[in-house]
């Protein structure tokens, strides 16, 4: 279970039963799911909402984690993720690429409050107080939103590569400070 993480305006705690209708409610807009995965597609059932719930209650790490992001009055505004990245490799499933990754998703009304930049730079300090010493991002290429946090959070741009995922992404790194 992650560890609970606040800034101004935000916590950033574990998932909990009661965020199922959210989850659903979230990844079934396709704004949101248009740039994740290989083939994007909206989340159209509460199983899977309930699904994915549960596998993310169930990721244990002490330092990594994926957390459910709120305001301090509990208004449920997106996920933030500090997890494996996969390497591309023509296997199923991917197999580790033994470097971390920075993720963010969004729900459109939370769109336009710098919620991602802020919840991203403190999982990401997090992140290097815990002790890694580089996390990357990766973007699709035409997602300029997620690529407009990762930059602002301090994470640089190394182009384009295609070593996650199994496809082309924007690369982003961030290196312990010194």
């Amino acid at each position: 279970m992650p560890v609970t993480l606040t800034t101004a305006r935000l916590l950033l705690r574990p998932w909990i039963d009661d965020d199922v209708d959210f989850i659903l409610d979230m990844y079934s807009r396709w704004e949101v799911q248009r740039f994740i995965g290989l083939t994007p597609r909206v989340m159209t059932e509460r199983h899977e909402a309930e699904q994915r719930l549960q596998a993310w209650k169930a990721f244990e790490d002490p330092v990594l984690g994926i957390w459910a992001v709120t305001t301090h009055d509990g208004a449920r505004a997106g996920t933030l993720l500090l997890k494996p990245i996969p390497a591309s490799a023509p296997t199923t499933p991917l197999p580790p690429s033994g470097d971390i990754e920075i993720g963010w998703h969004f729900h459109p009304d939370a769109w336009g409050h710098g919620y991602a930049s802020e919840a991203a730079a403190r999982v990401l300090q997090h992140a290097f107080d815990s002790g890694l010493q580089q996390v990357v991002a990766v973007t699709n290429p035409a997602n300029t939103a997620s690529q407009a946090v990762a930059r602002r959070i301090g994470m640089a741009h190394r182009g384009t590569t295609d070593r996650y995922y199994g496809t082309t992404c924007e690369l982003f790194v961030a290196e312990a400070p010194a």
